[in-house]
């Protein structure tokens, strides 16, 4: 997926706030999920966002445009990973990196629950040894 980076996510620096990533990030998330083909809410379950964290390699500004690749870094019972790497599209650096942890969650339980097979089989299709 690409995002322009818009005037409001940068700071006074005119660098990109450090908040903005995580915006990317879910951003990125949702995309990825949907892509793939699952659904990030139902009736019944959803994923829910256990931690998330973001290393800033580069400094990127107002203006750019940045590439995300989305692949899923590791698969569990009942959650998952999605790693993320934000590429500024002209040069092609990388900027930063971040990791997304989802559970899978019962909203009438209220409570996480096992990832179901044919979720983690499309999953597989996505899992992607980061460098």
């Amino acid at each position: 997926m690409e995002i322009k980076v818009r005037f409001s996510e940068t700071d006074l620096l005119g660098h990109i706030n450090n908040v903005s990533y995580f915006t990317y990030l879910e951003a990125a998330r949702i995309d990825f999920i949907e892509e793939v083909g699952l659904k990030i809410n139902t009736e019944e379950h959803f994923f829910i966002l256990a931690s998330a964290s973001c290393d800033f390699i580069q400094q990127g500004y107002f203006g750019q445009t940045l590439k995300i690749n989305t692949s899923v870094s590791r698969i569990g019972t009942k959650s998952l990973v999605l790693t993320s790497e934000m590429f500024e599209k002209e040069s092609g650096e990388l900027i930063a990196k971040g990791e997304s942890a989802l559970v899978y969650f019962n909203r009438k339980e209220q409570k996480s629950v096992n990832l179901p097979e044919k979720i983690k089989e499309k999953l597989q299709l996505y899992t992607l040894e980061l460098s």
